[in-house]
């Protein structure tokens, strides 16, 4: 089965799906073989790529590992939560000006100030800082567009988070899940169930938040375009995405498959 994150992998940064991989996504499908989208996404924007690349019915994973639902129709197969009031306040005494939001699963967010345009996606609804840490969430993204993935770094450092799992993204954007939650321990369910193994699982993606399931996965391949901390967890690299990388990687185990010779799951362990 094939893992796929979206953004970068599947998507370019203005959110368009390049004919090439859509067409390596469909012809895999069309073969019997499981696709299943496991990105940093909410639900809400995960499903039109779900629906662009016209998977079938199956399961998705959203929310850095979070949600995993089944679609179509919709049905949620698994939400983790936390209490994020310690998170927040953490985070505010660290650094007075991020902003910060959660996830309301299917809807939208709800933010403590407005993020930059375009980062968010669905319905945006700003509440105090209480309002926000006042029940559980399936994640908390902090933002800050006047500083770097750098400072985010150290800040994630300065935090000491314990009981929760992060990921700092490619600019100042740290995603905060509940603790052990991750891509990969998401992925891992959804395998299990399918009646697969890690090695029969081909993942591909280039972000920081992709490290977990590329190292979890038989063969977990960075796109060219990733940073060193991705590449350097994962068991090989394809070229960037401009270039075709995530359609070449695909085609490269898939395609001889699709002209009617065995595909052997094992090869991705090699």
């Amino acid at each position: 089965m094939v893992a796929l994150d979206i953004d970068g992998t599947l998507v370019d940064h203005e959110g368009v799906l390049p004919e090439n991989v859509r067409r390596s996504v469909r012809r895999i499908t069309a073969a019997g073989v499981p696709v299943v989208l496991t990105t940093g996404r909410s639900w809400h924007a995960t499903r039109p790529v779900f629906e662009q690349l016209e998977l079938p019915t199956g399961p998705a994973i959203a929310s850095n590992g979070a949600v995993i639902v089944q679609f179509p129709p919709l049905e949620l197969l698994t939400v983790r939560t936390f209490d994020p009031a310690d998170v927040i306040e953490k985070v505010l005494r660290e650094h007075p000006r991020a902003a910060i939001a959660a996830e309301v699963i299917g809807v939208g967010y709800r933010v403590t100030r407005q993020f930059p345009e375009g980062d968010l996606s669905g319905e945006i609804v700003e509440v105090s800082t209480d309002e926000l840490a006042g029940s559980d969430v399936t994640r908390i993204i902090v933002r800050d567009p006047e500083s770097s993935d750098a400072e985010f770094i150290d800040l994630a450092g300065r935090l000491g988070l314990h009981g929760v799992s992060y990921s700092v993204g490619w600019s100042a954007w740290l995603d905060i899940a509940p603790a052990g939650v991750n891509k990969a321990s998401a992925l891992a369910e959804v395998v299990a169930e399918m009646g697969f193994t890690a090695a029969d699982v081909l993942a591909i993606g280039d972000g920081r938040n992709d490290i977990e399931m590329l190292t979890w996965a038989g063969r977990g391949v960075a796109v060219g375009d990733a940073c060193a901390d991705v590449q350097e967890a994962a068991d090989g690299v394809t070229g960037c995405f401009a270039d075709g990388g995530t359609a070449a990687e695909l085609d490269r185990w898939f395609a001889p498959r699709l002209r009617g010779r065995a595909w052997e799951p094992a090869a991705l362990a090699s």
